[in-house]
């Protein structure tokens, strides 16, 4: 044996798996010009991925092996969702139930209780006031947060680490499609950093085209329907939450292993009450609005109704929408609830 020879070390499966990184990003030259850039003024550019064909700013494809990477401890509770489709909501619900419904400590910000992992890699340096930009939590920050860590994500499963089921719980959240149409409509006007200059008609087709953030809708979704019966993951409806919060608290609160008195069932359940989230200056990013990066008339938790969308789409628009959700639905199982005679 020559005494040169490099002896390497076997890699661990975990370190093949990761090593397998084959997500490429390509610019999306429509996002650049033409009336995508006059719909969406304040966006320097989307990218598309290949696989998957997701659909982001082009900063963030910079950043996306690294949050990748992320290690995921066993202790932790990952909430992911695709946008709007009661996030802000599930985390606080978390949260509380992670903490032994600590009010007091609950009214730290929600962003830096519980991180929004890819937000600091998404937007451009310099786009967002400094003072928003210091209150995100970047991956080396959470990396160093105490157990047990309650994260966000509104990315697809492929794009964060591929060990995060078998590692730690997962709640995941979907909502039907008209409603988190019209709440990202809003949104995007609501958030300087997105911007949107349009009507509810042009959203709605961007949205159905995969051409917005996030996008496309359907897979994410379906991606974690088909994980349901993981151990790990606890699939939920936002319909669900809105007509049976206390049931949903507690159906919760048993898939993380954690006991609730009947006084904290009670006491949650009022906390976590919709109107009472929206003046919930911990959970409503009203804080937003200081730093000149919220439009001052719109509001982060808005209305939060299941049915909405019956105030926004028009007779031709909604059966647009209506055979693109069969479309993706067929030969599936999953179906959405669009409308409810009670909601809690």
């Amino acid at each position: 044996m020559l005494h040169n020879e490099e002896v390497s070390t076997p890699k661990s499966v975990e370190d093949e798996i990761l090593a397998e990184w084959n997500v490429e990003f390509r610019k999306v030259e429509k996002s650049l010009n033409g009336d995508f850039k006059e719909h969406f003024p304040n966006v320097d550019g989307f990218v598309r991925s290949e696989p998957g064909g997701f659909f982001m700013m082009d900063e963030y494809s910079h950043h996306a092996e690294k949050i990748y990477r992320f290690q995921p401890r066993s202790d932790d509770v990952w909430i992911t969702t695709f946008p709007k489709c009661g996030t802000t909501w599930t985390q606080e619900l978390v949260w509380m139930i992670m903490n032994n419904c600590d009010k007091m400590k609950a009214k730290a910000p929600i962003i830096i209780r519980s991180p929004f992992l890819e937000f600091p890699y998404m937007l451009r340096p310099g786009i967002m006031p400094a003072e928003m930009t210091q209150m995100m939590p970047t991956l080396e920050m959470v990396d160093a947060m105490p157990s047990p860590r309650v994260i966000k994500s509104h990315l697809p499963f492929f794009l964060l680490h591929p060990k995060l089921l078998d590692t730690c719980k997962v709640v995941y959240v979907a909502r039907n499609p008209k409603d988190v149409m019209v709440s990202f409509f809003y949104h995007h006007q609501l958030m300087d950093v997105h911007g949107f200059e349009g009507d509810i008609e042009k959203f709605a087709q961007y949205f159905m085209d995969d051409e917005i953030m996030f996008s496309p809708f359907f897979p994410h979704i379906l991606d974690a329907w088909n994980k349901r019966h993981h151990p790990n993951i606890l699939f939920l409806f936002y319909e669900d939450m809105k007509k049976d919060l206390r049931g949903e608290i507690e159906k919760v609160a048993k898939f993380l292993g954690q006991s609730l008195s009947e006084e904290q069932l009670t006491d949650l359940r009022e906390h976590l009450r919709f109107e009472n989230c929206a003046k919930n200056e911990s959970m409503n990013m009203e804080v937003a609005k200081q730093f000149g990066n919220m439009n001052k008339d719109g509001h982060f938790i808005r209305k939060g109704k299941t049915g909405d969308w019956k105030n926004h789409f028009g007779p031709e628009l909604n059966k647009r929408i209506d055979e693109w959700i069969d479309k993706n639905l067929s030969g599936t199982d999953l179906k959405f609830v669009t409308e409810l005679e009670f909601q809690d």
